[in-house]
């Protein structure tokens, strides 16, 4: 099989694909996981395709990687009733089931998922094109988070063990289950983001549909037997299509919690089509335009280093990417020189080369925009300032350093999502803090500078429009440990492994008054373990 573009000024293909890395023949899934069986589907197929193009004999196409079901209407209201028969109102196993009863579950789906780890590697190389490296990352941090979410889970169950005792009254607090929830996540993390919401929401003892996304959905094939294995019936559904099964999931109002991360236009028009608001809670990230501010005391070996990875890491496909750049007039032309350099020395490869940083792009008509909005720039008085910026060739795109880029041009406030750079000058700390209070997001910042007192002066009054101000370094999600989330349109809800566990429940609690009656009768249920939520159980 050979790989196309055959461009030596773009990428030279270094040889066949090494056969460890290759896929046997066309993966199709034949059935889909509900409600505690894998249901053979006969409906509809999607042909799932690779950003990789291949020479077919009569000229590159993408290579077609295999199939899956596109299911319909009724499909997804199965997946809705089977969630909505394993809640059962709150009495269904899974919701009502001890808590250390359901770490076994999730132990042993993380233990039957590691099994799968080569087989998604190399599913998420050819689907995604993310790089071998990263591709193994995401699996080994997602498997981490399983075991730290797990553990989080453990103390914040010993942290409500105990009863308190206010005013004469008894009580024991917890965090009870919300419902049937909805679990959306992204292309480019199709792994690790759908998780930091599955795996929270099911070990809170809440059933779930999940729906991989429009692109890195095979890899949930190979997972469909350990969600089987390790759950109850309808604990977890995998309901594989696109936008046309969402209206009818959402509309029957059995879904209790949205977990979302894509773009705030479809989760808005998601959450418009329940029927009852006020009772679905929604756990979103959205959209993001992460701004580094580059001070006239930087570092600049630092400065460019962090910029070139926190802009390109992934081709620029994260949420939590650098997205534009304003320098300080004094830095600029330095700064420019030294990070077009470094940019034009990354090299360009397929998922498997050995170094490759830049690979195929997986949307469909991406290259054909990150070009539009170049021209666009372009005509507000930007230039490429790489050597070859811009070029292209099929799903391939060479990084572009666009400066200076002006407050009218779409790239100023367009969210790229792709390995486009634009670089904005300033003389006044004022402009860039104006352009930050008037974006539309709030998710993070980067600041460069060595000057403790301007660092300061900027610091304070970021904290205020962005939920994360990196020091020196660019932006990113880790440790997971710490919050995740946005302002406006960036997030709803908060993301860590914590705070995570607290989103997919909500603080319950059973109270009585201190009477002898009541105090012999909780006895009884604490003593012979009658009850899954009153329990003094301390979990190791």
């Amino acid at each position: 099989m050979t790989i196309v573009p055959d461009i030596p000024s773009l990428y030279t293909p270094t040889g066949p694909v090494p056969p460890e890395f290759d896929l046997p023949g066309p993966v199709v899934i034949e059935n889909w996981l509900v409600d505690g069986r894998l249901e053979p589907w006969t409906g509809e197929m999607q042909t799932v395709t690779s950003p990789i193009h291949v020479d077919t004999g009569s000229g590159p196409a993408p290579r077609v990687l295999g199939a899956c079901p596109m299911l319909d209407e009724a499909a997804a209201l199965a997946a809705v009733d089977a969630a909505s028969r394993a809640w059962d109102h709150g009495r269904g196993l899974w919701p009502t089931m001890r808590v250390d009863e359901r770490i076994r579950c999730v132990e042993e789906f993380a233990h039957r998922m590691s099994e799968k780890r080569d087989e998604i590697v190399r599913l998420m190389m050819w689907e995604i094109c993310k790089t071998l490296p990263d591709a193994r990352a995401e699996f080994d941090r997602t498997v981490e988070y399983i075991h730290d979410t797990v553990d989080a889970l453990k103390d914040l169950d010993r942290a409500s063990s105990r009863f308190v005792i206010e005013k004469g009254i008894y009580a024991q607090i917890r965090r009870a289950p919300l419902g049937p929830v909805l679990c959306m996540g992204p292309f480019n993390y199709p792994l690790n983001e759908t998780f930091t919401t599955l795996i929270p929401a099911l070990i809170m003892g809440n059933p779930v549909i999940v729906k991989p996304p429009r692109m890195g959905k095979l890899l949930y094939g190979p997972l469909a037997q350990a969600f089987l294995e390790a759950f109850p019936p309808g604990v977890v559904n995998v309901a594989y299509g696109d936008r046309r099964i969402l209206g009818p999931i959402m509309k029957s109002g059995k879904i209790g919690v949205l977990a979302f991360i894509g773009s705030s236009k479809a989760a808005d028009a998601l959450r418009l089509q329940h029927p009852h608001p006020h009772r679905l809670r929604c756990i979103l990230g959205l959209d993001a335009k992460n701004a580094a501010i580059v001070m006239e005391s930087a570092d600049m070996d630092l400065t460019v280093q962090e910029l070139l990875s926190g802009s390109l890491s992934f081709n620029g496909q994260r949420c939590t990417a650098i997205k534009i750049v304003f320098v300080h007039e004094s830095r600029a032309k330095e700064l420019v020189e030294r990070l077009g350099a470094a940019m034009a020395a990354l090299p360009l490869g397929m998922p498997w080369d050995e170094g490759a940083k830049i690979t195929p792009l997986p949307e469909p008509g991406k290259t054909a925009y990150l070009t539009e909005i170049i021209a666009d720039a372009k005509t507000h008085g930007a230039t490429v300032a790489n050597p070859g910026g811009g070029e292209t060739a099929m799903s391939l795109f060479r990084p572009a350093l666009l400066y200076p880029v002006a407050a009218d041009a779409r790239l100023f406030h367009e969210e790229q999502f792709g390995p486009v750079v634009p670089v904005v000058p300033f003389s006044d700390m004022e402009e860039p803090i104006q352009a930050i209070i008037n974006s539309g997001y709030g998710q993070q910042m980067s600041i460069f500078g060595s000057d403790p007192v301007k660092v300061a002066e900027l610091v304070d009054p970021m904290v205020n429009q962005v939920c994360r101000v990196n020091l020196n370094s660019q932006c990113q999600r880790g440790p997971d440990t710490f919050p995740f989330t946005g302002r406006k349109d960036s997030a709803e809800g908060t993301l860590s492994v914590t705070d995570a566990l607290r989103c997919f429940s909500i603080r319950t609690l059973v109270a009585a008054k201190g009477t002898p009656g009541n105090k012999a009768l909780l006895s009884d249920i604490l003593r012979e373990r009658r009850s899954s939520f009153l329990s003094t159980d301390f979990l190791l």
